[in-house]
């Protein structure tokens, strides 16, 4: 178990033209991403299509287990030793359709977490998930999440309770969203003594402008360090485990 673990959140405005088009640029991004150190990278809800349903409709934007088309991006983690989590629309082995983050090990492996709190549109399109999946990086256990999951506690909490030292959350939060945004991330965070992380999508979207944002919170709840602006962006920080421990013991 490493002391510290140094984690990118990448802000992602994503291209028109679905998965074809989106797994080169997260790629790129992963590369960025290394170049400062990254163990683990966080991409946002449906980084590979974007928030836009309707694309849906057409079967080949979902991705199925074992996708090749992702193998640029299971080649670049091999060669780097990063985790990506990607958002992607996602049908089971058995056609169950899923709202999903698919995380892709540097060892080939993959975990796949999928969205349990779904809302509006999203009830025609996906089955619910049963809960927060728990991935391990380093020895550190990270909790995925997917928007509307950070505004429930009790999905935090279900995190916090298998161990999770921190609580990533892929999402799509709209202008004026912004004080919202800061309330789930910063109370999850405090409530559970756990660092949350943020992957908004950027840039314009069919739900409306993002609000940016993306970044991290410690487990005292307080913002660390955010995106500059709401396009495209790559934010890094390095997590240790002292704070985690002092903020435990003292809630003990």
């Amino acid at each position: 178990m490493t002391s510290a673990l140094t984690v990118t959140s990448v802000q992602y405005q994503a291209l028109d033209g679905g998965i074809a088009r989106n797994v080169p640029e997260h790629v790129g991004l992963i590369e960025d991403a290394d170049s400062h150190g990254a163990r683990l990278v966080i991409f946002p809800e449906l980084s590979l299509t974007g928030y836009n349903l309707r694309l849906l409709q057409d079967g080949d934007q979902w991705l199925v287990p074992g996708d090749i088309r992702l193998d640029p991006v299971r080649e670049i983690c091999r060669r780097t030793g990063i985790t990506a989590v990607v958002g992607a629309a996602f049908r089971e082995a058995g056609g169950t359709p899923r709202l999903a983050a698919v995380a892709l090990h540097p060892n080939g492996t993959a975990d796949v977490g999928f969205k349990t709190h779904l809302h509006g549109e999203e009830e025609s399109l996906f089955a619910a998930g049963p809960g927060p999946a728990v991935l391990e990086v380093d020895g550190w256990k990270i909790a995925l999440a997917i928007c509307f999951d950070a505004a429930h506690p009790v999905h935090s909490g279900t995190a916090a309770d298998a161990g999770a030292d921190v609580y990533a959350v892929s999402a799509l939060y709209t202008e004026g969203e912004g004080h919202r945004l800061g309330l789930h991330l910063g109370a999850r965070a405090m409530d559970n003594r756990m660092y949350t992380v943020l992957a908004n999508l950027g840039g314009r979207t069919p739900l409306g402008p993002s609000c940016g944002l993306s970044g991290f919170w410690g487990p005292d709840g307080l913002p660390m360090q955010h995106a500059s602006g709401t396009g495209t962006e790559v934010v890094t920080a390095v997590l240790r485990r002292g704070p985690l421990e002092r903020y435990r013991h003292a809630a003990g």
